[in-house]
């Protein structure tokens, strides 16, 4: 009889995870057919405004590179303060609010900063986009730090005090550089999140048909203006829309695969 549960239960997961890889097939697939034929070098070369993608892939590159600035620091000081310094019921509770930022829906984000950022300054801008996304970024690269640093021998801890160095040269010359590759590889995860993220934008930053480095503005975004031009009516909007989605995807891709590089070589 257990064996003959542990049969169905095994046929029912093969099937489910068929199914679910059925369906990313297809998705994938008619991304990259779609995708592929509406595709062309001239995008990186025009603007939105004369049918090219090159403002929009920068200004997302832009707002996710000032969110990794702040939230990249941030996370690991609060990952390093949580296992080498935190204790007791206070660390615990750090840990338990950076999982529920970690499950929180990015439009809930988005809404936070559109109410204290948006509309106390009269508009959406860049900086309340890269602001969202730093948010967002913030509780991946605590957890990533946090674990990361929890494998680390506690031997080699004891090795660096028994030596003579201080607490904090023992982190950041034994700890770190133990964890480092990990560490670095959930850095690249929680970047290639925030760079596809379309729900937190559209509340904070918008997107522009123009070119602009000026963060205090509506700013281009990929993601926002991949939704505006699905929405259109024209094909040729359509069309755009296709192959930004297409260059984003292959954006996250090539991010999660340079982590998981990373991480089979470290494994090696």
């Amino acid at each position: 009889m257990r064996l003959l549960i542990n049969k169905i239960i095994l046929a029912l997961s093969t099937l489910s995870a068929l199914i679910g890889l059925g369906f990313l097939g297809w998705i994938l697939i008619t991304l990259f057919i779609k995708g592929l034929g509406s595709f062309h070098f001239s995008l990186f070369l025009n603007d939105l405004i004369d049918g090219g993608l090159r403002n929009l892939i920068i200004g997302q590159f832009i707002m996710a590179g000032i969110a990794g600035l702040v939230g990249i620091p941030l996370g690991m000081v609060a990952g390093i303060y949580l296992r080498e310094y935190g204790r007791g019921r206070y660390a615990n509770t750090i840990r338990n609010l950076s999982d529920i930022m970690m499950s929180a829906p990015s439009i809930v984000i988005g809404a936070f900063v559109y109410a204290i950022i948006v509309i106390p300054t009269g508009g959406t801008s860049g900086f309340a986009g890269a602001v969202s996304l730093a948010i967002m970024m913030l509780p991946i690269v605590i957890n990533t730090t946090d674990n990361m640093l929890s494998l680390v021998p506690k031997e080699l801890r004891e090795a660096g005090i028994a030596l003579g160095a201080s607490k904090y040269k023992v982190i950041i010359d034994i700890v770190i550089r133990a964890a480092k590759v990990g560490i670095m590889t959930g850095i690249l995860l929680a970047f290639a999140r925030i760079i596809g993220e379309t729900a937190p934008l559209l509340f904070t930053s918008e997107t522009s048909n123009y070119f602009t480095m000026d963060l205090t503005q509506s700013f281009p975004s990929l993601t926002v203006s991949i939704y505006d031009l699905a929405n259109e009516p024209e094909e040729s909007s359509r069309d755009l829309a296709w192959a930004a989605s297409f260059i984003l995807t292959v954006l996250v891709l090539c991010i999660n695969l340079t982590g998981r590089f990373i991480t089979r070589n470290k494994n090696k």
